[in-house]
């Protein structure tokens, strides 16, 4: 199947909307940041350092799930960044949509710790990271991206594999320095 949308999913600081940007930019097609979706409510727990549960999320899911079949009924491809650290949260949102992949950013703690910590103006904190890497499960349906590369070579090997439209046999790729 033809991939319409992808999924760029990740720890907070991992890159996300970095790296859905510049591949949707690439692409031509139009980019959607989950973060936009929080409610209010949800906004303001994360920006005070309280992790959110999985009943915060389940409506923000359900917004984002309706968006990307919006998006694919009409033909407009699109890529979303959203953090989807669960797997039954990747199941809401790919739930009976076809045509969408996963792109895995990862990254050591160390790495992205240093990061979060040298970004400004983000409601996630950098002390909300650990939240996050205990809640992640790796998914194995994923393109996986390491995340040190640099962003342009991220987006050139995504973009080899769209033009391909590849997905390997057991749905699982890594991408890193050694293995291009």
């Amino acid at each position: 199947m033809k991939t319409n949308f992808y999924i760029v999913m990740g720890v907070s600081g991992s890159g996300k909307s970095s790296v859905g940007r510049a591949l949707a930019a690439s692409l031509g097609w139009d980019f959607f940041d989950a973060d936009d979706y929080h409610p209010p409510e949800n906004i303001d727990k994360m920006a005070n350092g309280i992790p959110l549960t999985d009943q915060d999320r389940l409506p923000w899911l359900i917004t984002l799930h309706n968006l990307i079949r919006a998006r694919l009924q009409e033909h407009r491809p699109a890529v979303l960044s959203c953090s989807a650290l669960k797997e039954r949260y990747r199941q809401i949102l790919l739930n009976g949509n076809s045509g969408v992949r996963l792109i895995y950013l990862k990254g050591s703690y160390e790495l992205i710790l240093a990061r979060m910590q040298a970004r400004s103006g983000h409601y996630m904190k950098a002390n909300m990271l650990k939240s996050q890497f205990d809640a992640l499960e790796e998914p194995q349906n994923a393109l996986v991206i390491d995340i040190q590369l640099p962003l342009p070579e991220i987006i050139s090997k995504i973009c080899e594999y769209h033009e391909r439209d590849f997905l390997p046999a057991d749905g699982f790729t890594i991408i890193n320095k050694d293995n291009p």
